[in-house]
């Protein structure tokens, strides 16, 4: 007889991520569809899909990420399927982004559409084979791929080529039916075109593509994640020359180095219609900045200015600051990520003074510190700008410039999200801004003050702050504080009183409860409650 250690046999278990089941898919698919066309920045800036299309799009999305995150589970069997399940998820997120930002297409669009023919994208004035698998393409696929917009008589209006990898052979197949195409073009995107090309054949495909595009009117460029650095830049030449009407350029994760950067500057010939620069994560660095700045110098149209990660510092960003005065248009300016310092930031407020236009403002990781913080506050409190988003995170701003953001959130009532993150504002900052949020600011949406080394008062004051007169309100995040297990408790409490839904509050995992430090003005020698303490506090506030 065996032995019951032999006979018994441990079962077990594994759960599965991939493939999501018919009742999932279809779910997500209706989420989609309602994404799509639900009113949002891009609706307002490129117009609001109808149900139909909405669900045309989210259809093709599904169907088409499903196939492509399927391919990769299968490549990798033994796996539990949540790699596929993040594909799947990145894959639809971008695409959806691209619906967006194509925005509805319009009846004449319709009316081309030949029935019987099968577009590459939605419909035929947009060529993309971005959805597809992520690989090398070579002359022989290219010719097969590229054939639709061989064929004569296309509306081809738009092509992006982002995803597939470009070889000298491939590049040769597409440069005469790009210069076929010349009177009809007016958007490109080649992002992400030459990955794990050798530099000479990623060279010597750029110079094709430049010299095929020569002869178009674009209004659109994304030459994005191409690791160019200043040859890449110069094999653009031809391209980059030509161009006098561009109104969108994107150059991010490019290796943009100081040379190359004054190279861009040299050969952009014209800007003065440009609408959207974008740069991101490159090694710009302040000659960089420098050379930037004559761009924007003559760029009286920009409207949203990326330059986040590229290692500008202070000459750089008071070069920059400085040149954005001519940018009179200006709603969005991201500079996140750079090493501005106090003397930039200073630099940066006289400029966002005089920009009345301005919804959306990132300066997070800027060096800012409190002189920098409060001069950028007091002249956003004194412009005329109607401010929607503003981040200012991980500044080292103090509650020294509490009453000065305090005095901003009083005066102006339009921002939807507010992300103070990673300073070291404590509880005496966050009762200042408490109460003037508390007071205004109704449309507000989001607020962040996660790593400020709050503890029970400041976490109180700002569930207090929006639980009035906020109806849209989602997203209290204070996480990363040392918040007691009794102030966690309170804040929810607060939260449901004020008919929102403690799901409002965000994660609270790097909460410490035990880093609460209790403090004398907690409880006065009377055994006044705290909450008492708080409402004594609030009442004495004014922001004048």
């Amino acid at each position: 007889m065996e032995s019951t250690l032999e006979t018994f046999q441990p079962r077990t278990f594994s759960v599965k991520l991939w493939p999501p089941s018919s009742t999932t898919r279809q779910m997500l698919l209706e989420r989609m569809a309602k994404n799509l066309s639900t009113e949002s920045i891009f609706s307002r800036k490129y117009g609001l899909l109808t149900n139909g299309e909405a669900l045309e799009n989210a259809q093709r999305i599904e169907e088409s990420c499903f196939v492509i995150a399927n391919d990769h589970f299968e490549k990798e069997p033994d796996g539990d399927g949540s790699s596929a399940v993040q594909l799947y998820a990145k894959e639809t997120s971008k695409l959806m982004l691209e619906v967006l930002k194509r925005g509805p297409k319009h009846k004449e669009d319709e009316d081309k559409i030949p029935k019987d023919s099968t577009p590459v994208a939605s419909y035929n004035t947009v060529f993309d084979i971005s959805t597809g698998r992520r690989d090398f393409l070579e002359a022989d696929e290219a010719h097969e791929v590229l054939s639709p917009l061989a064929e004569q008589g296309n509306s081809y209006t738009k092509i992006c080529f982002s995803n597939r990898s470009f070889g000298v052979d491939a590049a040769r197949v597409a440069e005469p039916i790009l210069k076929s195409l010349s009177k009809q073009l007016i958007e490109v995107d080649l992002s992400d075109f030459i990955a794990g090309r050798s530099e000479d054949d990623a060279l010597e495909v750029m110079r094709i593509f430049s010299s095929a595009l020569e002869n178009c009117d674009l209004k659109y460029l994304n030459l994005s994640d191409n690791a160019m650095g200043e040859k890449g830049v110069r094999a653009f030449e031809t391209l980059l020359k030509s161009q006098n009407n561009l109104e969108e350029l994107y150059l991010k994760n490019d290796g943009i180095s100081e040379e190359a950067a004054k190279a861009l500057c040299e050969l952009i010939p014209s800007t003065e219609k440009l609408r959207i620069l974008h740069f991101h994560n490159n090694m710009t660095g302040d000659e960089g900045g420098i050379a930037i700045s004559e761009v924007l110098k003559r760029s009286p149209c920009l409207e949203d200015f990326l330059c986040s990660s590229t290692r500008v510092d202070l000459v750089g960003g008071i070069a920059l600051s400085e040149a954005l005065e001519a940018c009179t248009r200006l709603k969005k300016l991201d500079l996140r990520d750079n090493i501005f310092g106090v003397k930039a930031g200073i630099a940066l407020s006289r400029t966002l003074e005089k920009h009345e236009a301005l919804t959306e403002l990132y300066l997070s990781y800027l060096n800012l510190e409190d002189e920098g913080a409060i001069s950028i506050f007091n002249a956003l409190r004194t412009s005329n700008s109607r401010l929607e988003i503003l981040e200012i995170a991980g500044n080292e701003i103090t509650a020294k410039a509490a009453p000065n953001i305090a005095a901003y959130l009083a005066d102006k009532q339009t921002l939807r999200s507010l992300s103070l993150s990673e300073n070291e504002l404590k509880d005496e900052g966050a009762v200042l801004i408490g109460k003037a949020l508390e007071e205004g600011n109704p449309q507000l949406r989001e607020l962040d003050f996660s790593y400020n080394a709050i503890r029970r008062v400041g976490a109180r004051c700002l569930a207090r702050a929006v639980v009035v007169n906020k109806p849209n309100f989602v997203l209290l995040n204070i996480n990363g504080n040392a918040i007691s297990d009794e102030g966690i408790d309170e804040v929810e409490e607060m939260l449901k009183s004020g008919e929102k839904s403690a799901s409002v509050l965000g994660s609270l995992e790097d909460n410490d409860p035990e880093g609460e430090e209790e403090e004398d003005e907690e409880e006065d020698a009377d055994g006044e409650a705290e909450d008492d303490v708080v409402d004594s506090k609030l009442d004495k506030l004014s922001f004048q």
